[in-house]
């Protein structure tokens, strides 16, 4: 049962094959005997999780026809307020915060009838790629547990990976989705920055900052961004537009040649190497695979070029930190969260406050976005990063009247390591080299599994135009019909 996707999961459910208590239960049971080698979940409420379950099942009962998503288990990531629930962003300032509301995308899926199975780890307020960052400890790879699972939702990552719950939500600020899907053998996708609310939501960098889906095929993503994605006019980001079934596409017939006309763009710089930041040649040539694969589907290829790429990192880390800088001034130690235990003044409080609750690397991008936000540093660094990240739309914008996707690797590299870039950070940042750009630009990507590297997986990235994630669903899908990588799970826990 805990191998079957969340639509086999939903039709179990609708034929009676199983109660939701059952499956919650099920996947209850393998977070705690999994979960202490993985550290994927923060915070675990079986009580809780169980009346959500029994409350779904009463309602099936009764007759009421259920959606897709009624009674099923779902991990979310700690950066989702949830009422009643304790809600970290894994950070010791946020260590005693138990959230009195639901973030809108917590609301839909309690609308939807799904079962909170827990909250899950990630890098402190989404600051890293790694999951190294997090107060409450590393998450592991179920690949390799001396590896990391990437980050910042690693922890929901290594939870579906780990087969501890059918899907889950993540956040991708610069990669934060896309990139631990790639290092764990996921399907995971980025939104338009617009498409699902961030109300909610602790904010790192807001003007980058997108909740979206984690799973194991584009299938169930799909039905995972039906109930996430919608206008809230409580976030003023939010986009009021269409409502969209992005599972429509995915119903067409396999077979023949489904992506015939489809044109594809590859950018030279996606393929190029460098000493310090080129991909990988094992990677490159499974990315390769799998655009030979789309090409069989139907698929043209063309070359494109995306000038301003190589910028995407240094702008992302002027305006990241910048708007980081602003967004957690709020975390002073007066309202809620961690107060420093001992203090003289009110100046003294906030300092050791500040200084016990955060750690190293959000200390580290506080203090960069400070000094580029400051004056007489505005202008020369962070007003010219927004020159850059626009420079990078336009690419996008001009890409797009070439080819109707955008492909290339989703990370440089396998995992790697635990510690191996811990204490290089300028290489810890480049983990994200192509991922980055989208999220400045405001694009929907996703990256999905195609293929392993000395036994680790490696991801393959879609890039779309904007609200051009039914396009991309399908187009993952089509590739998911005729491959097998993303059924594949880690030795021993199938």
């Amino acid at each position: 049962m805990i191998t079957r996707s969340v639509s086999a999961l939903s039709q179990a459910l609708a034929a009676r094959e199983i109660s939701s208590v059952e499956l919650t239960q099920l996947y209850l049971d393998r977070i705690a005997r999994l979960n202490p080698a993985l550290n994927a979940f923060i915070t675990v409420d079986s009580a809780k999780s169980l009346a959500q379950a029994r409350a779904a099942d009463e309602f099936r009962a009764s007759g009421t026809v259920a959606g897709p998503l009624t009674g099923i288990p779902l991990a979310q990531k700690d950066i989702f307020c949830t009422k009643g629930w304790l809600t970290t962003c894994g950070s010791k300032m946020l260590g005693n915060f138990v959230s009195p509301y639901d973030a809108t995308v917590i609301e839909r899926f309690n609308a939807a009838g799904a079962v909170i199975l827990g909250k899950t780890n990630m890098d402190e307020f989404a600051m890293g790629s790694s999951n190294e960052t997090s107060y409450y400890g590393a998450v592991k790879n179920p690949w390799d547990l001396t590896c990391v699972p990437g980050g910042s939702s690693g922890g929901s990552a290594a939870a579906v990976a780990a087969l501890l719950a059918p899907a889950a939500t993540g956040t991708d600020t610069g990669g934060s989705i896309r990139q631990p899907a790639a290092l764990c053998n996921l399907t995971g996708l980025k939104p338009t920055y617009g498409v699902v609310s961030r109300y909610g939501m602790i904010a790192f960098a807001s003007s980058l900052d997108q909740a979206g889906p984690m799973g194991r095929s584009a299938e169930d993503c799909a039905l995972l961004l039906n109930t996430m994605a919608g206008f809230d006019e409580r976030d003023s980001t939010s986009l009021d537009r269409p409502t969209e079934d992005y599972s429509a596409q995915l119903a067409a017939p396999a077979g023949g040649r489904p992506l015939a006309g489809l044109k594809i763009g590859l950018p030279k710089e996606f393929f190029g190497a460098t000493e310090r930041s080129g991909c990988s040649p094992e990677v490159l040539q499974l990315v390769e695979a799998a655009i030979t694969e789309y090409r069989k589907l139907g698929a043209e290829t063309v070359e494109i070029s995306l000038p301003n790429m190589k910028l995407s990192v240094p702008a992302y880390y002027v305006i990241a930190p910048a708007e980081a800088s602003s967004n957690l001034s709020r975390f002073d130690g007066v309202r809620y969260g961690y107060r420093a235990p001992d203090y003289d003044d009110l100046n003294d409080m906030y300092a050791k406050s500040r200084a016990q609750g955060f750690g190293a690397e959000v200390k580290r991008r506080i203090l960069i976005g400070t000094y580029v936000l400051s004056h007489g540093y505005y202008d020369a660094y962070y007003l010219q990063a927004q020159r850059i990240r626009r420079l990078i739309a336009n690419d996008f914008v001009a890409a797009f009247k070439q080819c109707d996707v955008i492909m290339g690797p989703t990370s440089p590299s396998t995992a790697f390591k635990l510690g191996e870039k811990s204490s290089d950070p300028v290489l810890m940042y480049l983990s994200d080299i192509y991922t980055i750009a989208v999220n400045l630009a405001g694009l929907p990507g996703m990256s999905i599994p195609c293929g392993f590297a000395n036994s680790l997986p490696a991801g393959l990235q879609l890039i779309g135009d904007y609200f051009a994630e039914a396009r991309l669903l399908n187009v993952a899908h089509r590739y998911q019909q005729a491959t097998d990588w993303h059924l594949q799970c880690p030795p021993g826990l199938g």
